[in-house]
């Protein structure tokens, strides 16, 4: 409650969390809130305004763009969460080995780190994808690989840091297990920072998702994303502008909420 008390203080904090639990209801909550099934065609509706049957309009093929906005939450949620949380566990382990252990394993990880942050995000899921075809778990995997280096340099920062303080020194010299040290004092001491950095990244791995289903790289058809809504819109936007905004207006607010 205490949590509640201070966002509430917070015009900024508040207006930001109320962004995130819409976006999170509505596609939690897709299958009951969707007026229309997302993928069912109507040919006779097609490429129709806002009105109180379709509230943002439709597609090219009559589908309606409230319905597929909805479950395109569901696409942007399950890359961001599953990828995010897989790339934090592994880089909270490789950080703590580098920054606690031998120099060789330290060079080793850093090395690792290093190789796969030479290659920019966008070319390395692109060359990925289309090596090993468009999925979404093609995606996901992308996301963690490149996520990795991330989380794992700032673990290995801190534990750096906290490994020569005088506590640390001293459950070592009182020959406490290299495991308990980790788990019951580096680990607390690293996490904070993990979670802010990984709530920034969140609207930047959807974004990713996002691109890659825009270019078809991403979600296969007809199953519904933000980005492959973007790119119906983009080749009808003499026609219609609607397809655009239905796809843009999630992006920007997950983006403004986290």
């Amino acid at each position: 409650m205490e949590i509640f008390r201070r966002i509430s203080r917070e015009p900024l904090g508040l207006l930001g969390l109320v962004l995130v639990l819409i976006i999170v209801v509505s596609a939690v909550f897709a299958n009951f809130l969707s007026p229309y099934d997302p993928i069912a065609l109507n040919i006779m509706d097609r490429l129709q305004g806002p009105s109180s049957a379709h509230w943002l309009g439709t597609d090219q093929l009559g589908r309606d763009l409230f319905s597929r906005v909805l479950f395109g939450g569901q696409v942007a949620l399950k890359v961001a969460l599953i990828s995010i949380a897989v790339a934090l566990s592994v880089g909270v382990l490789l950080g703590m080995a580098a920054g606690f252990g031998p120099k060789w394993l330290d060079n080793c990880i850093m090395l690792f780190f290093d190789t796969i942050r030479s290659f920019p995000t966008v070319m390395f899921a692109l060359a990925t994808v289309a090596l090993v075809g468009p999925s979404l778990t093609t995606v996901i995997a992308v996301i963690i690989v490149t996520s990795i280096p991330t989380y794992g340099r700032v673990v290995r920062t801190q534990t750096l840091t906290i490994k020569s303080n005088e506590f640390v020194l001293a459950e070592r010299a009182m020959g406490v297990s290299t495991f308990r040290t980790l788990s019951r004092h580096i680990l607390p001491n690293v996490i904070g920072p993990l979670i802010i950095l990984a709530s920034m990244d969140i609207p930047t791995v959807i974004a990713l998702e996002a691109g890659l289903s825009f270019l078809g790289m991403g979600v296969k058809p007809p199953t519904p994303s933000w980005g492959s809504i973007l790119n119906d819109g983009y080749t009808l936007i003499r026609n219609t502008p609607w397809p655009i905004i239905a796809g843009s207006i999630p992006l920007v607010l997950i983006t403004l909420g986290f």
